[in-house]
């Protein structure tokens, strides 16, 4: 197995490739290195069988779409995952291959909904952001839960053999890779602490957001790269309402209910795999500025808004908070979860 880390910066891209089968991937390309990931695959003369990123990222953008269009690799995500445009999408402990090297998905949610660890060829872990090099990834992002986070690490990270090699999303002191065993033992933030005293650490970290977040997420949730969506704050995010399915579907059963699902997802998705929940509008996430004057006389009614996975709907719906619209909510866990529960589709 050749195994590198690309960017030598504080924010970490790792390929994974066998040289023999000439066949590579590369895990959470960042938009800036691309250049360099295209010499270094030209370099070994590899085919980059797919990319995929460890979490939907806030302080960087990702190069996934981007590598896709000028390689002709897959993007694979997932499940949870709002990116649109992804080729397959993996659950915990799908095993994905490159040549002959095995890297098995392990879901570790908590500094996000959709965060996974690439455990590969049994001796090393990418972990994303959801554990550092002596410390963890932070997790007051709208979606993620520090005591989630805590039984990712415990329950899927710390049960791996102690000499397995950790390589992490980040690092900003120099350091390049520790082990499971290391962190076990001496990780401030974690070592030795019960789930509620990390959580009492993490919800107490008051760290700055990460510069240009807004714009970040919006292209990394949505691929809309369009002035005139103001993406929404963190906090303005979190102030969104989130209904169960069960709650959303006994509110459409109930009688003279007049509340308003609007779908924002592509058209592709709206007949797709999951399909839609019916009566629902269809106004992608990239139109919403074109329909606002048509939406106007919705601004007193209960609008619920729905997406793929719930993280969309939820920028959506902070947006149309933000234009006065007064009874804005959204579907939790989005059609991936309502189809789950077994609640009516049509297509």
């Amino acid at each position: 197995m050749f195994f590198q880390e690309l960017n030598s910066i504080h924010c970490k891209s790792y390929l994974i490739a066998d040289l023999e089968a000439g066949e590579a991937a590369i895990i959470d390309p960042i938009d800036s290195m691309v250049e360099r990931y295209l010499a270094v695959l030209a370099y070994h003369h590899l085919r980059l069988k797919f990319v995929a990123d460890t979490h939907t990222h806030a302080d960087h953008r990702s190069a996934c779409t981007l590598m896709r269009k000028l390689t002709h690799c897959d993007v694979l995500m997932h499940e949870l995952s709002p990116q649109p445009s992804v080729d397959a999408r993996y659950t915990d402990g799908d095993e994905l291959s490159v040549g002959s090297i095995q890297v098995k998905v392990l879901h570790t949610p908590g500094h996000t909904p959709d965060s996974v660890s690439f455990y590969v060829n049994e001796d090393r872990i990418l972990t994303g952001d959801l554990i550092l090099i002596q410390g963890t990834g932070r997790s007051d992002f709208a979606g993620g839960d520090a005591g989630v986070q805590y039984d990712s690490i415990k329950n899927k990270i710390f049960t791996l053999p102690d000499e397995t090699i950790l390589f992490p999303g980040h690092d900003y002191r120099g350091n390049t890779q520790s082990t499971v065993g290391q962190e076990k033992q001496t990780n401030p933030r974690i070592a030795g602490k019960t789930r509620d005293e990390y959580i009492h650490i993490m919800d107490n970290l008051n760290l700055p957001l990460p510069e240009k977040i807004q714009e970040v997420l919006q292209m990394n949730q949505s691929e809309v790269d369009d002035d005139l969506i103001k993406f929404p704050m963190v906090a303005e995010l979190n102030q969104v309402l989130q209904m169960e399915p069960s709650a959303v579907k006994n509110r459409l059963e109930e009688a003279g209910n007049d509340s308003v699902i609007i779908d924002v997802r592509e058209e592709a998705e709206f007949t797709g795999e999951f399909g839609h929940i019916a009566g629902s509008r269809l106004i992608p996430m990239r139109k919403i500025p074109d329909v606002i004057e048509e939406l106007a006389p919705l601004k007193e009614k209960e609008i619920i808004l729905v997406c793929r996975s719930g993280a969309r709907s939820t920028t959506s719906a902070a947006i149309l908070k933000g234009l006065g619209f007064k009874n804005v909510n959204n579907l939790k866990g989005g059609m991936l979860q309502w189809t789950k529960l077994g609640y009516p589709v049509e297509r």
